[in-house]
């Protein structure tokens, strides 16, 4: 994992102010969080590093969405169908970014209500050979658009319903309104990217250098 996610070992530790010690997001919520991250800046139009971006469609959606998803070579082929499914929880899932980070709080917990409700999200415990027991967010038997929409409107809840909230972000840069979550440890986060925040640093620089000239 990269610095610019501040993602270490399988969890975040994320302190957040105000707030005595620090307050843990397990791997299994982390990788749901990542998968949404993933989801709406893989599947929603838009901007992109300095660049208009359109959202795979038709027949590149299934791969896309098939790439976009964390431990993809382990799963077979999505479905047309279970895609299409999934860029409408993208679309869904960036409506919550876009309000937690114009500060309408409430509205993003509508938001995620909805999709809470949609896909029938409910805590399971879970066990793969091998593995220790896990709590899930779906059936075991629910498709895989189903339970990733459920897993993935869980996480956002997690983060909505504590302390958290604000660690969702809409890049700053100029021309890209890709997301992120925000697992830096004094919450300073501002980019989608390290593409976007050198981007922004060496504009910066050549404004000062020309206001010097």
């Amino acid at each position: 994992m990269t610095d610019e996610t501040g993602i270490v070992g399988c969890a975040w530790t994320l302190e957040v102010e105000g707030v005595t010690g620090q307050v843990m997001f397990d791997g299994h919520v982390v990788t749901l969080l990542d998968a949404a991250v993933s989801l709406v800046n893989t599947l929603t139009d838009g901007t992109r590093q300095g660049r208009p971006y359109t959202a795979p469609h038709g027949d590149q959606l299934p791969q896309a969405v098939h790439e976009a998803l964390p431990l993809s070579s382990h799963r077979s082929t999505v479905e047309p169908r279970h895609a299409a499914y999934l860029a409408h929880t993208a679309q869904h899932m960036r409506a919550v970014f876009e309000a937690v980070d114009s500060g309408h709080i409430d509205q993003a917990a509508q938001l995620v209500n909805v999709l809470l409700g949609t896909a029938g999200a409910r805590p399971q415990l879970d066990r793969v050979d091998g593995e220790p027991w896990q709590v899930h967010f779906h059936g075991s038997d629910d498709s895989l658009p189903v339970g990733w929409s459920a897993g993935c409107a869980t996480a956002l809840a997690l983060a909505i319903g504590s302390n958290l909230a604000g660690r969702l972000g809409v890049c700053t840069a100029p021309l890209c309104d890709r997301v992120y979550v925000d697992a830096s440890r004094n919450a300073v986060r501002h980019f989608c990217s390290t593409a976007c925040r050198s981007r922004v640093k060496a504009a910066a620089f050549r404004a000062r250098k020309a206001s010097r000239g």
